[in-house]
């Protein structure tokens, strides 16, 4: 099964990413979304979350369009309490198909008793968040994510469609501005995570988070910026 699903996958030049790029670009978020589904089927489409701070904007927009959509949620292992939680109510609240991935076992507890997160942060993003998601991801063609340009200089520099290590990135959100998206969580009474109302405005691993504006409270006093899956 698994090797016809490896012959199934898409890949495509620059030049068709490219007459993708300017199809979606005009469109609507709700639209481009929408519009995937007649582009790819939803077996070639992996959609990821971290059930972080505001990750019921794009849960919200794909339960919309596409219930049977599988979400994949990769638990570290370190999540906080409250992120566990959320992860719960927005399942429950849009119906989603949620699928938690992890580390192997023995992996994970070494960067548990090493402290990796605190000695080497990369590895331990590397050994808990990117390998996992690389053992599925080469299944499918078209990897979803709610990544936005105002959020960081790399995603500034993104496209909607970008080719990113044998798959295909869409980046639905990726124009939205900060007071767009906030206006839409407002209009549609969409849940922050609990830990936004204690300054926290983008949440990861407990160990690495602490309270900050946009993604500054990330592995503070670190100049990493991302944890790998979308460099």
């Amino acid at each position: 099964m698994l090797e016809k699903e490896l012959v199934a996958k898409r890949t495509y030049t620059d030049k068709e990413l490219q007459k993708l790029n300017i199809k979606y670009m005009p469109l609507s978020i709700e639209e481009r979304i929408a519009m995937l589904y007649e582009d790819f089927s939803t077996d070639e489409i992996m959609l990821t979350s971290s059930f972080a701070a505001t990750s019921a904007f794009l849960l919200h927009l794909f339960s919309t369009v596409n219930k049977d959509q599988r979400v994949y949620f990769i638990d570290t292992g370190f999540h906080f309490p409250e992120t566990l939680d959320y992860k719960k109510k927005l399942t429950d609240l849009y119906g989603l198909n949620v699928e938690s991935i992890s580390a192997i076992k023995e992996e994970h507890e070494f960067t548990v008793q090493d402290e990796t997160y605190r000695k080497n942060p990369e590895f331990c993003c590397t050994i808990n968040k990117v390998k996992p998601l690389d053992l599925i991801k080469k299944k499918y063609s078209v990897w979803v994510s709610g990544l936005m340009e105002w959020q960081s200089d790399h995603r500034s520099s993104l496209n909607i469609f970008e080719e990113r290590g044998n798959i295909i990135k869409f980046y639905p959100l990726l124009d939205v501005s900060k007071e767009q998206r906030d206006a839409f969580i407002e209009k549609h009474k969409l849940p922050f995570h609990p830990l936004v109302f204690q300054g926290y405005n983008s949440i990861g691993c407990k160990h690495c988070t602490v309270p900050g504006e946009d993604r500054s409270g990330r592995w503070n006093n670190s100049p990493k910026t991302e944890c790998g899956l979308h460099l």
